[in-house]
């Protein structure tokens, strides 16, 4: 199951920029890494968002939530429909993956807290992230180098994981870059940035935030984040061009899908097909 909690607005100017909502993006990626598997989605912050008939979540290998512009520390309808939700997956012992407002929804719902950024945005990519003691041996980072670059762009970040909750990934800018939080019968892995998303994504991510970016001081003019932009957009169309990954500082972390998605492959690997293979 894929879990999309983005409002209904945010979901439409997404597919206006990208062609697809981030929901719509895993289902993509899962078709992929999954062959043969059945995938629904579901939006848990529309108020119509029910679960498919005759279903619960124990029904289900495992849980993918993407990312939102939903801020989890607000009282909304939306914030508290999605983390009844999330805590409804923990009590059924669903195994989830989660990025962005994903890691987010899981770590207020388990206990812990979200703020804003107190670096301000990460935008574009997360930089130098580098995996904590306990991470290294983690399987969710299972085949990443000692430290590399992600997709990522948020305005708000983990503040404090939950108890019991185990830190796998840091960098400079954001406190928590992966996490896995286990709460009642659940066990979650997660990552604030984005290895679901490719960098057409990014290009639409960063023109949509334009005007934030330059308020935040990112850039001096919502033109200077068209260029950038424009420089994603043509590594998406030809990313073997070294001239345009050495202008961005990124590497094949990044520009190859199969490396970009590692986390994703590993959660499968370890956690959704043992799930299957024991339900027979």
């Amino acid at each position: 199951m894929v879990a999309e909690s983005e409002p209904p607005d945010a979901r439409e100017k997404r597919r206006e920029s990208v062609g697809r909502s981030s929901g719509e993006t895993y289902l993509e990626i899962l078709e992929r890494l999954a062959p043969g598997s059945t995938c629904d989605r579901v939006k848990p912050a529309d108020a119509d968002g029910a679960l498919p008939s005759r279903t619960s979540l124990a029904d289900y290998d495992a849980v993918f939530l993407s990312g939102s512009p939903l801020s989890l520390y607000e009282e909304t309808p939306e914030v508290r429909r999605s983390l009844a939700f999330m805590g409804a997956l923990f009590a059924s012992g669903t195994p989830s993956f989660g990025s962005c407002a994903g890691l987010q929804l899981a770590t207020v719902a388990a206990g812990g807290t979200v703020r804003q950024n107190r670096n301000g945005p990460e935008a574009g990519f997360a930089r130098r992230i580098v995996a904590t003691e306990k991470g290294r041996s983690h399987p969710l980072l299972r085949g990443r180098p000692a430290a590399f670059d992600a997709p990522s762009i948020h305005t708000d970040e983990v503040e404090t994981l939950p108890d019991g909750a185990t830190l796998i990934a840091v960098n400079r800018s954001t406190v928590v870059q992966a996490a896995e939080i286990r709460h009642e019968s659940g066990t979650f892995w997660g990552v604030q940035y984005h290895p679901e998303i490719g960098l057409d994504e990014v290009t639409g991510a960063l023109r949509r935030q334009a005007d934030d970016l330059v308020e935040a001081g990112l850039a001096l003019s919502r033109r200077e984040v068209e260029d950038q932009a424009d420089l994603v957009e043509a590594l998406h169309r030809e990313p073997t061009r070294r001239d345009l990954a050495w202008r961005l500082g990124l590497d094949e972390q990044v520009t190859d899908d199969d490396k970009r998605q590692t986390e994703i492959r590993n959660f499968i690997a370890v956690m959704a097909v043992p799930r299957r293979s024991g339900r027979g």
